[in-house]
């Protein structure tokens, strides 16, 4: 072997290619950095200007990933690489992932619709496909949904825009039901002034539209009162629960309770 000839094979080599492996790989490393910072700052001008946080989120992911790939192909034919191999190879891929893909596919259809028409957007509290959450990400597959334990669940786009969804922040207020049982036996007309005054006395509760509470239906042991107020969106849940513990207290300190089911057995002896 010819070590003289292999050195100098070796060292032309790196003078010439190595180099240029060299200088690819450090602007590789500089541009990623450079594309990081200028995602960066568009996701804080966005930001101020308060653009909508599923278009600034979207917008700054896609930008990140078409501009790494832009500057791994420019590399590539710098480094002499025939790139339009790369391309046919990467469409060829491409083909056989999406046959293999359809569902995601779907999936990435409904990501578009959901990101265009905006049904629902980053922070609203949705019900669908059997579940209910704040939205924390929508991307082109997923979204991504916080549960009130602090679950996160993946809802696939496809089912979720072709599908029936509940979006309960669209709107600044909400209407809170409650249902209560009145025994026969007591003032049912007492019972609606008492509910009256819980739901319009809390501090959250609006005055208008204004609160109401009727008879909804008759049952064989119990009147049964549907009362209803409205609240800002945020407060729901608050009223809620504040208006069901305060109506008992004080139904219950006017007497007036709610009856249980009850059976009556008779016993006849034929002897």
């Amino acid at each position: 072997m010819d070590w003289e000839q292999i050195a100098s094979n070796l060292i032309n080599w790196c003078m010439t290619e190595g180099v240029k492996i060299v200088i690819a790989f450090a602007v590789l490393i500089i541009a990623f950095i450079i594309i990081n910072c200028v995602v960066k700052a568009l996701r804080k001008i966005l930001t101020k200007k308060q653009v909508d946080k599923t278009i600034t989120k979207t917008l700054c992911y896609l930008l990140n990933i078409v501009l790494k790939v832009l500057i791994i192909v420019a590399l590539l034919g710098y480094l002499g690489l025939d790139t339009s191999g790369i391309a046919a190879l990467i469409a060829t891929a491409g083909v056989g992932i999406g046959l293999a893909l359809q569902g995601s596919l779907a999936n990435v259809a409904g990501g578009v619709l959901i990101i265009v028409l905006r049904p629902f957007r980053v922070d609203d509290y949705i019900e669908a496909q059997g579940v209910s959450g704040t939205v924390e990400d929508i991307h082109l597959i997923y979204t991504y949904i916080r549960t009130p334990d602090n679950k996160v669940i993946a809802l696939p786009n496809g089912n979720l825009a072709n599908n029936v969804m509940v979006n309960y922040s669209k709107k600044d207020t909400r209407r809170v039901d409650f249902e209560f049982r009145v025994s026969y036996q007591d003032d049912y007309k007492k019972a609606q002034s008492i509910l009256l005054e819980v739901m319009t006395s809390h501090e959250k509760a609006l005055k208008d539209p204004e609160a109401m509470c009727k008879i909804a239906r008759r049952e064989t042991d119990a009147l049964i009162l549907t009362a209803r107020v409205w609240v800002k969106s945020d407060d729901y849940w608050d009223v809620y629960f504040d208006v069901l513990e305060k109506a008992k207290e004080k139904l219950e300190a006017q007497g007036i309770n709610a009856p249980f089911n009850q059976l009556d057995v008779h016993v006849k002896n034929d002897k």
